[in-house]
């Protein structure tokens, strides 16, 4: 579960990494927290990344059933589609939001091979 365990940290990193880039957008474009909106700029970098946090929520815990009950290596080669997606995702998003869609594929593939995979290893694994 080794190298489960670094794609998950790896995922959590680039997550806190998309939310510095906010961070710097909220300054850069004159976005004062708590606001959440003020420049379509600001608002694209803050979109990818709640995006980001809404996809870690079904990631993480498919990350970790699909390599419990299925297979580690599979479970790793979907995460490292994830990240990939997830960093082209980000980066077209925030440079135009209609281009975002090659990155949210991969990232959602992924996620769907590890919802599908967890799931049908936890049933045959229940039985």
């Amino acid at each position: 579960m080794a190298f489960t365990t670094i794609i998950a940290m790896l995922a959590l990193v680039q997550y806190l990494a998309f939310g510095l880039f906010v961070g710097r957008a909220r300054g850069k474009f004159g976005v004062d927290a708590p606001a959440t909106t003020g420049h379509p700029e600001f608002e694209r970098y803050f979109r990818a990344h709640y995006n980001t946090l809404e996809q870690l929520i079904v990631f993480l815990p498919a990350l970790f059933a699909t390599a419990h009950f299925t297979s580690e290596v599979l479970a790793v080669s979907a995460g490292a589609v994830y990240l990939i997606g997830r960093s082209l995702y980000f980066r077209t998003y925030v440079q135009d939001a209609t281009k975002r869609g090659p990155g949210m594929m991969l990232t959602f593939v992924a996620n769907l091979v590890l919802l599908i995979s967890a799931l049908v290893g936890a049933v045959l694994a229940a039985f």
